[in-house]
């Protein structure tokens, strides 16, 4: 495969770039008019740690899974989208099908999501890797969304459904039988950049993106607010066919949407004062609250203390 080429190849299918970029892919940089905050995240996914390739996910699947991941980190700040940088990294005997239908996966989420691929590189590793560097943008910092607002009194919620990511991997490992869009919802997630905007603009104070289940992922807001956050586990929105899905695999349903992880859905932490304006800006269900503390995450189901653990890689 020759890497001209290919370079070549992905530029046509990420198109032509907006006018804010001055100068995109095929330069030694790309160069881009700034705004006054950029929101910069880094995240990698390899086959063979994220996903099994040919198993769990097809190369498209991977491309697009890669740059849903880093784009929900925009969303969990609050920020607009702008550009995107990605680094491709592919084994020996990587089909030029696959590498190309991994760009074309990544370009129609790109412009679905209003973002431009300026910029990457491209080369031979021990398994496909992709390493996606997101920008976002803003006018001021107030627009902004960190996880350590969180106060106490204020309510918790949380973006659309929870669980379909960790039941449909375990539809794709075969340890289980379901419908098929929970599948999905573990190959093609939708990151909440919208919900994100609007969320930060209804006055959220704090905001994690569900990548690592929300028994970790609260935990982080926990401990960067100085807070308690306390969780119902029986007031979290399940995707349809999850409780199926448990049964199957001889666990609470609680279980796989809050230590599952990869939803991709938002945890917000809002004042009372500001629920109606929160309800209004995106689809939301009130999961718990916070309080004072010494920082830790209380979960609860059917009344009694329960102890879960998200997602941790074992380095």
């Amino acid at each position: 495969m020759d890497e001209l080429s290919l370079i070549a190849a992905f530029r046509e299918r990420f198109g032509p770039p907006p006018d804010r970029v001055v100068v995109s892919s095929g330069d030694d940089a790309a160069v881009v008019r700034a705004r006054a905050f950029s929101v910069v995240s880094t995240d990698a996914m390899i086959d063979g740690v994220h996903f099994r390739l040919g198993t769990t996910a097809s190369a498209a699947d991977a491309g697009h899974r890669a740059l849903a991941g880093a784009l929900s980190d925009l969303a969990a700040m609050g920020a607009d989208p702008g550009e995107a940088y990605v680094v491709l990294g592919m084994p020996a005997g990587f089909a030029e099908a696959d590498a190309l239908a991994l760009a074309d996966a990544m370009a129609s989420l790109a412009a679905r999501s209003d973002v431009a691929i300026v910029g990457g590189d491209v080369t031979t590793a021990p398994a496909l890797t992709l390493a996606v560097t997101v920008v976002g943008w803003a006018d001021e910092a107030a627009q902004l969304v960190s996880r350590a607002g969180a106060r106490p009194g204020d309510l918790v919620g949380v973006t659309g459904t929870l669980g379909a990511s960790g039941a449909g991997l375990a539809i794709l490992d075969g340890r289980a039988t379901g419908p098929g869009a929970l599948a999905r919802r573990h190959l093609r997630p939708e990151p909440r950049l919208r919900e994100g905007r609007a969320l930060a603009r209804a006055g959220a104070r704090a905001m994690i993106d569900l990548s690592d289940g929300l028994a970790s992922d609260a935990r982080h807001v926990a401990r960067a607010s100085g807070v308690v956050i306390e969780i119902d586990l029986d007031a979290l929105p399940l995707a349809d066919g999850v409780p199926g899905v448990a049964q199957q695999l001889g666990i609470a349903p609680w279980e796989l949407a809050a230590t599952a992880g990869e939803d991709y859905e938002l945890c917000v932490c809002v004042g009372s004062e500001e629920r109606a304006a929160a309800e209004a800006a995106a689809p939301l269900t009130w999961i718990g609250s916070v309080a004072a503390g010494q920082p830790e995450v209380i979960m609860l189901a059917a009344g009694s203390p329960q102890t879960a653990v998200g997602f941790h890689h074992r380095l």
